[in-house]
């Protein structure tokens, strides 16, 4: 059963284990002709559910929306919210996550403490330990988020190009504006699969940076060997490459506690 949920879109999946934990239910309930409060009738769905999802193999964020969403149909029934507020929340939820149902990236931020870690993986600047450097090495944070990253070497590094590649639009304005003014930082709207956006061309960058989550990882590690140059660097914050230890990684001492793990191409 799990192999054949797995072939299903996540957002299929998630919705079919929904309807089965709320049929097994309301089964329950009627075999033993019990008479629940709707919240506790929500409330036993969404624990079903959660279960079903944690069994099927779905992505740890997905539990959590699993097992709120019948007791957040009830309570909003319940308090008689206005639709138009959850019609606004659900646009604002699409503009800042919106391929997540099918890339299973949600937006995660880096710390500041990841931020100031990652200058250690820019190239040296010229003139630095007697090495001689042409100047203008680049710099890609494979779904660049907020810009967080960006900007912040790009400041502290000016003598490095740096590129954001990012598919949720709500991110990818804040970043447009947050990296104005900086001459040295750009950010580009689309997948990092997309072969037609020149931009997701890892042959072109000493330094690789993604924070994505466990499911492209593999995939992205193909493309990584496939395009990188020999002497670049491929940065992970967190999520780890299967079956490839990294050649180096550091503990961040941050809320996430994060951890970088580095391969050297």
């Amino acid at each position: 059963m799990r192999t054949l949920l797995s072939r299903l879109p996540p957002s299929i999946t998630a919705l079919l284990l929904q309807v089965a934990a709320f049929s097994l239910t309301l089964l329950s309930v009627r075999l033993f002709a019990l008479q629940p409060a709707p919240l506790f009738f929500a409330l036993l769905c969404g624990l079903l559910a959660a279960s079903f999802s944690h069994l099927a193999g779905l992505a740890r964020w997905w539990l959590f929306i699993q097992l709120c969403f019948a007791p957040a149909l009830v309570l909003m029934l319940a308090f008689d919210i206005p639709p138009g507020i959850f019609l606004a929340a659900f646009l604002i939820m699409l503009v800042v996550y919106w391929s997540t149902f099918r890339t299973q990236v949600p937006l995660y931020l880096s710390s500041n403490k990841v931020w100031r870690a990652l200058e250690a993986f820019l190239p040296p600047a010229a003139g630095d330990s007697g090495e001689v450097r042409q100047p203008g090495f680049r710099f890609i944070d494979l779904g660049s988020g907020l810009g967080g990253v960006l900007t912040h070497l790009a400041r502290i590094r000016p003598d490095g190009h740096y590129t954001g590649v990012e598919s949720a639009p709500l991110p990818l304005l804040w970043s447009w504006l947050r990296i104005r003014g900086l001459r040295n930082c750009e950010v580009h709207w689309g997948s990092i699969w997309d072969e037609r956006l020149e931009a997701c061309n890892l042959a072109q960058y000493d330094v690789v940076f993604a924070y994505l989550s466990p499911v492209p990882m593999e995939q992205l590690w193909h493309k990584a060997r496939a395009e990188m140059r020999p002497g670049s660097v491929f940065v992970s914050s967190t999520f780890a490459v299967p079956e490839q230890l990294p050649h180096q990684t550091m503990e961040i001492d941050d809320l996430h506690h994060s951890t970088l793990l580095v391969w050297r191409m």
